[in-house]
């Protein structure tokens, strides 16, 4: 079993660094244009089967890398984006920042003492439910020689890889935040799984974050 777990594409309230959280946000034009390009990258890979957040910039991004592709797409709750709750839509950039717990940047600097809103989401349930996911996907033996596409959220695809590395919480971050986009591929075989490649992305990029027409990497 191989799975491409990928983070959705870019949405206007990335460029604005505010919360998404839950808030059914659509990918923006460059998003959109992100997603296409990594379908392109992606160039000979057919997948068997595809998972997807229920949110529509998680959807989208997996629609667009199926095209061509007569691919079952399923969308499963438990890889949906972490809850903020009554944070989310707020800004977390520094010259815009209106959240109003002064130690919400923890979330990034210090995840082990991050403290959720009380309708949040904490660390711990968002580790639970990608376990739960992957334990079951990777149970299932009609998937067992399939290729298989994850289209999730940034949070969400660290604690995917998080379970797989067995780490910490303290370490939640410790293989960065996937671009929109940026692509993580892990295979299962006989019960093991080893991350094949971690955090790539498969579109050309400039300083300031725009396709650039400059060679990158193809996935055959």
């Amino acid at each position: 079993m191989k799975l491409y777990m990928i983070r959705h594409g870019q949405t206007e309230w990335n460029k604005e660094k505010r919360l998404q959280g839950r808030v059914d946000i659509p990918l923006n034009a460059y998003g959109i244009q992100l997603a296409e390009e990594t379908r392109d990258g992606l160039l000979g890979v057919r997948f068997d089967i595809a998972f997807t957040s229920p949110l529509k910039r998680a959807k989208k991004t997996a629609q667009i890398l199926l095209e061509g592709q007569d691919v079952k797409l399923i969308e499963d709750e438990r890889i949906i984006e972490i809850g903020f709750g009554s944070y989310e839509g707020l800004c977390y950039g520094e010259e815009n920042y209106n959240i109003p717990d002064p130690h919400f940047m923890n979330f990034f600097e210090k995840p082990e003492v991050y403290q959720p809103a009380a309708d949040g989401e904490s660390f711990e349930q968002l580790h639970a439910r990608a376990a739960s996911f992957l334990k079951e996907l990777s149970g299932k033996e009609e998937y067992e020689d399939g290729t298989i596409l994850v289209s999730t959220h940034g949070a969400c695809l660290c604690a995917l890889l998080n379970v797989i590395k067995d780490s910490t919480i303290d370490q939640f971050w410790a293989g960065g935040l996937h671009k929109n986009c940026g692509l993580s591929i892990v295979e299962i075989k006989d019960g093991k799984a080893e991350i094949l490649k971690e955090a790539i992305v498969l579109y050309p990029e400039n300083k300031e974050g725009n396709l650039d027409g400059k060679d990158v990497e193809v996935i055959h």
